[in-house]
């Protein structure tokens, strides 16, 4: 049997993962992917990796973009496409708004009206939370073929910062403690939060290509996870270190973050409502195409799902 290629994202919610793999002897290959959710859909799609964790947003986004809404919820046939398989964080995701620290033209989020987001690629979780983000201050228009911001790929964390420094972009959404170190001027790329949103929905999943969905080795690596959590969850000095001395967190980052973040005991399964909330914010949003809320029904939602 070969060894699972396992996509996340090299950051400190993935501490359980870590853990897994060296205390419960979880067989698999960990690909970092530090670009993100946006970058893990393509390589899954591609055959590059069998399983990924990334954010709830990019993996329903890509799966109704995928296929139809009357496709069979029960179809596994095609290889390129993913199911959800667990949850993996219950918790909303904070996204701290940020822009170069010199940029004096931007100092809140009423400033970026009709500005350049940078994101990490087209699709990903930080280009969705864009149009999140326009819905929320009413800047959508329904109208307009034209997103709400002009997005620019720039694929990395770093590159990011660069980009709104040098006014590549304007702005950028990344996960809140993974910026706010970069708020010190003596980091490279410096950035200041002007502004923060949380998701409507718990903010982590697990998806698994269809050929993996309700197979053993799906399941045996549900598991492991589960032990990797519990582990987490009674010893958080050795999380706060690994955080801290291997992934680029200040150690009271990593103990705030411990207090507010919540993993399930159990990752496997998925809250088949959340994916119709989830749904609706995102064709609200623009990201997807009405016929996802108007012909889709209880039963349809299932198609997201890998039993």
């Amino acid at each position: 049997m070969a060894v699972l290629r396992v996509g996340y994202v090299p950051e400190h919610f993935s501490t359980p993962l870590h853990f897994a793999q060296t205390h419960f002897s979880l067989s698999a290959d960990l690909i970092p992917f530090p670009s993100g959710t946006g970058h893990m859909v393509s390589a899954l799609q591609a055959g590059d990796i069998d399983i990924a964790i990334g954010l709830t947003e990019g993996w329903i986004a890509a799966i109704a973009k995928s296929s139809p809404p009357d496709q069979p919820a029960d179809d596994l046939s095609n290889p390129n496409e993913f199911k959800l398989v667990g949850t993996y964080v219950q918790t909303p995701l904070c996204w701290a708004i940020s822009t170069g620290q010199e940029r004096d033209d931007i100092t809140s989020v009423e400033d970026l009206k009709g500005k350049r987001v940078g994101v990490s690629r087209i699709g990903s979780g930080s280009y969705i939370m864009s149009f999140v983000l326009a819905d929320r201050e009413n800047w959508l228009d329904p109208a307009s073929p034209d997103p709400p911001f002009e997005p620019h790929a720039l694929q990395t964390f770093e590159s990011l910062r660069k980009g709104v420094n040098d006014k590549t972009a304007d702005f950028f959404m990344w996960e809140y403690f993974t910026s706010k170190r970069y708020y010190d001027s003596k980091s490279l790329h410096p950035i200041k939060k002007v502004g923060e949103i949380y998701t409507p929905w718990s903010s982590w999943k697990i998806v698994a290509r269809n050929s993996f969905v309700n197979t053993t080795q799906l399941n045996s690596f549900l598991e492991k996870v589960n032990s990797g959590i519990e582990y987490f969850k009674q010893h958080e000095d050795e999380a706060v270190k690994y955080i801290s001395n291997e992934l680029d967190y200040e150690e009271e980052d990593a103990k705030e973050w411990m207090k507010i973040v919540r993993f399930p005991t159990d990752v496997r399964g998925i809250d088949k409502s959340m994916v119709g909330r989830t749904l609706d914010v995102l064709q609200k949003a623009g990201v997807i195409g009405k016929q996802w809320t108007e012909k889709i029904d209880d039963h349809g939602l299932l198609k997201f799902i890998g039993s």
